[in-house]
């Protein structure tokens, strides 16, 4: 059985680039905004991965990456961000919330894939390993 990524994002474009380039190795649920990826979560659906931009319509910036790492039931699930925003609060944000890894957009496809498959495979989630896009 293929291990989950949830990836949350409004951009529709980025929700299929997710989908081609990690569909063959993992199991990828998108969905387009926090009320839509919280709804999954609330269905005893644990993934081994939330990707997640910080900029989502419903919410507040960084609003989901905050109850994310916050919550007792989801903080152990890494977590990686692909932001639009000014690479200084980004990695500001992460730092705080504890994201193991973040990419700006744009970013390179195989780099995430990479650091996929390094977040998924070493499980060492209680470290802070930014990534930034080269």
């Amino acid at each position: 059985m293929k291990k989950q990524i949830l990836a949350v994002d409004d951009s529709k474009a980025i929700r299929f680039l997710l989908q081609t380039v990690l569909g063959k190795s993992y199991q990828v649920i998108t969905v387009p905004d926090g009320c839509s990826a919280m709804h999954w979560l609330s269905k005893r659906n644990f993934p081994h991965l939330i990707i997640a931009d910080p900029q989502l319509p419903d919410l507040e910036n960084w609003e989901l990456i905050q109850q994310l790492s916050s919550s007792g039931i989801y903080k152990n699930i890494p977590v990686m961000v692909l932001s639009g925003l000014n690479a200084e609060e980004t990695e500001e944000k992460c730092s705080a919330y504890s994201v193991q890894k973040y990419f700006l957009k744009p970013f390179n496809p195989v780099y995430l894939v990479n650091a996929v498959q390094q977040l998924i495979e070493n499980k060492s989630l209680d470290t802070y390993y930014p990534m930034k896009a080269v």
